[in-house]
C-alpha cells in the first residue's frame, strides 16, 4: 500500500528550571506543562507518549474507513493507551495495550480490518514498533 507522506514543521523543546514543572512549546507554538509527581494531574512523560498514539490511532482510524470506503457507516472512534513499565532495566515501558473503541455499523471483521489499516498508517504505532535510533547531544547555554 502506497501512503501518502504530508508533512508537517514538528518537534518540541522541553525547558525546567531549577524549582517548577518541566514545560513544552512545540514548533508550531502549542504548549503544556509536564508533570512529576505520582498523583498530579496533568502530563507526565509516559502520559505522552500514550496519548501521541492515541491521538494517531484516532486519525489514523479515521484515514483507514475513508479507504476502505466505509465513510459513511463511521460514527466514532477513541482509543484508549496504557502500558507496563519493566521490571528489570534500563527504564522502559516493556509493553503497550492500545483498545480502540469503533461505533458505527460495521461487522467484526470489518472493525478489524479498520483497526488493523489504522496501526498501519499510523506513524507513531510504526515508530515504536520499529525501534528509532535516539542521538542525544549536549552543549552549553
Amino acid at each position: 500500500m502506497d501512503l501518502k507522506t504530508r508533512t508537517r514543521v514538528t518537534g518540541a523543546t522541553g525547558k525546567m528550571a531549577r524549582h517548577g514543572h518541566a514545560s513544552l512549546v512545540t514548533e508550531t507554538g502549542g504548549t503544556l506543562d509536564v508533570v512529576t509527581g505520582v498523583s498530579d494531574p496533568g502530563f507526565n512523560p509516559l502520559d505522552l507518549l500514550y496519548a501521541s498514539l492515541a491521538a494517531c490511532l484516532v486519525l489514523s482510524v479515521k484515514g483507514a474507513v475513508n479507504r476502505l470506503q466505509f465513510a459513511d457507516r463511521f460514527v466514532d472512534v477513541s482509543a484508549h493507551v496504557n502500558g507496563e513499565k519493566a521490571h528489570e532495566g534500563p527504564s522502559r515501558v516493556e509493553t503497550i495495550h492500545a483498545k480502540l473503541t469503533v461505533n458505527g455499523d460495521f461487522s467484526e471483521l470489518e472493525r478489524q480490518e479498520i483497526a488493523k489499516l489504522a496501526k498501519e498508517l499510523c506513524t507513531v504505532s510504526n515508530t515504536l514498533a520499529l525501534t528509532p535510533a535516539i542521538h542525544v547531544s549536549v552543549e552549553s547555554a
